[in-house]
């Protein structure tokens, strides 16, 4: 027994791992007869680091200066005002009387041993709708369907670098570096941090995805 003991205690028989650093964003949008509504939040090793409330976004915990937040933040509301009138413009064309729900869920882990591993996933009303295989840059559909729409909003997304290479490099150094920095101790972003990229990310989506997505919730699926 004491001897089993021991080669457990060696090998850590028992022993509890120690969990991920982990930073996620949550960004859900909800539209209705033509109306948008947003919230979201998004977390920092179990804290809350920002919060979405209909076009109120705050910053809880100081990740920026007050000054690039300040930008930061203007420009996250400006996006979710032309997502809101491109709902309400395809709406009138083409008017749907039921609801859909958009959910983009998005972040990273770095684990003890120094890997990381980033997700972005998206729904579509408690569906997995399309998923983001960040090692290739490459969008994924998830929709079990698999019609038109899915196909359509995966060709757009992989059109354009800002929604591949930059995703790619926003998850794979940015996110990482994030959790590297509060690993650290110094809890600074990263200086190689793609602004416009992270203004749109840091509530969980993107402006081409709200597009091609925002297109399907008004036209009632065609594209």
């Amino acid at each position: 027994m004491l001897r089993l003991l021991l080669l457990c205690g060696a090998l850590g028989c028992g022993a509890e791992q120690a969990a991920p650093l982990t930073f996620i964003m949550l960004q859900r949008t909800r539209v209705s007869t033509g109306s948008s509504i947003f919230w979201g939040n998004a977390s920092l090793d179990g804290r809350l680091s920002h919060l979405l409330e209909g076009y109120n976004v705050t910053q809880v915990l100081p990740l920026e200066p007050p000054d690039t937040w300040a930008r930061r933040q203007e420009d996250v509301i400006n996006y979710l005002h032309h997502f809101a009138q491109l709902v309400k413009l395809f709406s009138k064309e083409r008017p749907i009387n039921y609801t859909q729900s958009l959910c983009c869920r998005l972040g990273c882990q770095l684990f003890p041993n120094g890997t990381a591993h980033s997700f972005y996933e998206v729904t579509l009303n408690g569906t997995a709708f399309l998923t983001f295989h960040v090692p290739t840059a490459t969008w994924e559909r998830r929709w079990p369907r698999g019609d038109a729409v899915a196909s359509f909003a995966q060709r757009e997304l992989m059109k354009y670098p800002k929604t591949t290479q930059d995703l790619q490099h926003f998850l794979n150094t940015t996110c990482v570096g994030i959790l590297r920095a509060q690993s650290a101790g110094t809890g600074k972003q990263s200086s190689r941090s793609h602004a416009p990229l992270v203004l749109g990310l840091i509530l969980g989506t993107i402006a081409l995805l709200g597009m091609a997505v925002g297109i399907f919730l008004c036209t009632g699926g065609s594209c």
